[in-house]
């Protein structure tokens, strides 16, 4: 099967002789299930994980809420539970960040950018973001393609115990917020087993906001900021035998929303609706011919319709998108001798977009990708490196297409543990390039079929350790990672004689430090203490033009200082978490100017959990208190962020 995380069965049977009776004993074949474990001590490359017990712990119920606590990554958010929502890492921009989702990439050729308020975390068991150069090269080789990958993984039949399983969810809020989910799993066969996960939000998104404009301090209620969706998946998991196995999955997302706009002076007004299906189906196969030889492939349909109308008072614009993508990828995995790995990738995608608008080119893109790679493990030391080559074909129903793009992209990563304490030393190298998007290139009089591709480099340096001190300090585990990136041939928008054009003409340079610390402390059987704290410093500064305003100015959007930190206490009658996070100070613009400053913010929020079980059956109930300062402090300049606000989720399963 195509997972980023993969799942590896293995099948023992034994024949033992009894020393006392001289008989022989047949033991039943037995097959253990797991998740492949991910750590950011043993990783080359710095590699963020947050598993099901602690995005419970910690109260999150969105993708973006747990992103945000990772360093080095952040997240713009266009405020409240309808606001967009995409994730950059180490400032490169939403187009260098994949996202993966059960193992095969999300892609938009429109824009180059995930909205990833679309995912909820109810069906989640497993998020983790790699930056750089993954160490785990049996992968597809669209996972070689990004500067960072988001990989997003969802809860699998656990029927050891019974052949069904129901879970049923309800979350409530402030701002009319109901959000029930439903999912079911049910083996119909020893070999056989099934999911149905049902998720329907809803939610009216008009808080109250009070915001300051230049010298005017404004009050007033978001409107336009409601929000209806639905979200469904279907899932099959197939043991052909104890070597081969398949995954299915069917998945639906349908919403409408109004987008609230910025509120510029007095005037909050806003009146533009986008409407968004998506539909996919995905296979993934894999065959485990031996302990040194395996081998997955799979297969994905996706289907994407978007519409945005906006009734506004020069006119309306009523503006519908279609794409699809067939994708298909296979991946060879071998190891010939001890410590030894190699891997060779193959994938093939067809992307193709058409919209209402007057004089759509209609572009269709042709995408090889091949990757092969090669890792040496040793319990000292670590070392992989890979090789990407990306062959990209375009054309288009009238007018001129893009010459295509070739290029070879390397990248290396090596971990060494010097001494025999749990430390290590990691060193990492990635370049890689994002192609320009549709909207780039073919999008109404800005689009220039002439551009190429947005080229990064990163370097990375940290080190990492962990220790278990006594039985009250159970473990503390620290990294620090030191990283440099470029950014060249930056693509963005800048004005000509008469229209605004997309050319090649930034270049950006970042140098960076990230700080992560955990402890856990037992102070008895049923009291325990959990700590964790994630600092980030970026310092990325534009250096496209020595005499230009913005010249070594921080691009927009990019505080210096963040980080966040949370405390959880678990007793034997409640889990109480208190969260932080913290943004410094940054601008909305390249220029660096007082006009464009935001302030810095930090957002507090308190959890309550308490777990009732019984036989079979547990029953969870959660309370949270979210931005306790009640500020509306800005992620994006005039967008506004809810202020003190409520949840309450309970949880059911059988």
């Amino acid at each position: 099967m195509v997972l980023c995380g993969n799942v590896s069965a293995t099948a023992a049977q034994e024949v033992s002789e009894d020393t006392i009776g001289g008989k022989v004993h047949h033991i039943d074949e037995v097959t253990v299930r797991a998740r492949r474990s991910f750590s950011n001590m043993t990783a080359t490359a710095p590699t963020l994980v947050m598993d099901r017990s602690l995005m419970e712990q910690m109260g999150m119920h969105e993708v973006a809420e747990a992103v945000k606590h990772f360093s080095g990554v952040s997240v713009k958010d266009y405020g409240g539970i309808g606001g967009l929502k995409t994730i950059s890492v180490r400032s490169l921009g939403a187009q260098h960040t994949g996202v993966c989702y059960d193992g095969i990439a999300i892609s938009d050729c429109q824009s180059g950018q995930i909205d990833i308020s679309r995912f909820s975390l109810d069906n989640v068991s497993l998020l983790y973001f790699t930056i750089g150069q993954s160490d785990n090269i049996y992968l597809s080789a669209k996972t070689f393609a990004s500067a960072g990958t988001l990989s997003i993984e969802t809860m699998r039949p656990d029927l050891d115990q019974r052949s069904y399983q129901l879970n049923v969810n309800l979350k409530a809020g402030s701002y009319g917020l109901a959000n029930p989910s439903l999912m079911y799993q049910q083996r119909i066969h020893p070999k056989v087993s099934l999911s149905a996960y049902a998720d329907y939000l809803r939610a009216d998104g008009n808080y109250p906001f009070e915001l300051r404009n230049g010298t005017e301090r404004i009050e007033g209620k978001r409107n336009n900021s409601d929000i209806e969706t639905w979200r469904a998946e279907l899932n099959a998991y197939i043991d052909i035998n104890d070597r081969q196995n398949i995954n299915l999955k069917a998945y639906l997302f349908d919403s409408e929303r109004g987008l609230p706009g910025g509120v510029v002076y007095d005037n909050p007004y806003a009146a533009e609706r986008l409407y968004d299906r998506n539909y996919f189906a995905q296979a993934a196969y894999e065959n485990r011919f031996s302990e040194h030889w395996k081998l997955k492939a799979g297969g994905k349909f996706n289907y994407t319709w978007n519409r945005d109308r906006n009734d506004q008072a020069s006119g309306i614009t009523d503006d519908r998108y279609r794409q699809t993508e067939t994708y298909l990828t296979a991946t060879l995995w071998g190891e010939p001798v001890e410590h030894l790995s190699f891997s060779l990738a193959q994938d093939f995608a067809y992307n193709d977009l058409s919209a209402t608008l007057r004089n759509c080119q209609f572009p269709e893109r042709f995408t090889y990708l091949t990757a092969a790679a090669v890792r040496y493990a040793h319990p000292l030391f670590t070392a992989s490196a890979s090789l990407l080559n990306t062959h990209i074909h375009e054309r288009v129903e009238t007018g001129d297409a893009s010459e295509g793009f070739r290029r070879l992209s390397p990248a290396f990563s090596l971990s060494w543990k010097p001494f025999r304490e749990n430390l290590r030393v990691r060193l990492s190298y990635k370049d890689i390039f994002r192609v320009p998007t549709f909207n780039d290139m073919y999008y109404l009089l800005i689009g220039n079929v002439n551009l190429r591709p947005e080229s990064t480099r990163q370097w990375n340096v940290g080190v990492t350790y962990n220790r278990s001190f006594s039985n009250t300090l159970e473990h503390v585990t620290l990294t620090a990672d030191g990283y440099y990136g470029t950014v060249k041939d930056k693509i963005v928008a800048v004005p000509t004689m008469f229209v605004w054009r997309m050319s090649n003409v930034g270049e950006v340079k970042t140098l960076g430090l990230d700080l992560n610390a955990t402890a856990a402390l037992k102070w008895t059987e049923t009291w325990k203490t959990s700590l964790r704290f994630a600092y980030s410093f970026m310092q990325a500064e534009d250096v496209t033009e020595r005499d230009s305003q913005t010249w070594h100015n921080q691009i927009a959007y990019t505080p210096r200082h963040s980080g966040s930190s949370s405390c959880s206490l678990s007793t034997p009658w409640l889990e109480l978490t208190y969260n932080v996070l913290y943004a410094g100070e940054r601008y909305s613009s390249g220029y660096n100017s007082n006009d464009n400053r935001l302030p810095a913010y930090t957002d507090h929020s308190l959890s309550l959990s308490k777990k009732i079980k019984w036989k079979h059956s547990q029953l969870r109930i959660q309370a949270e208190a979210l931005n306790l300062g009640g500020k509306n402090y800005e992620v994006i300049r005039f967008y506004p962020m809810p202020g003190r606000n409520y949840k309450v989720t309970i949880n059911y399963q059988f």
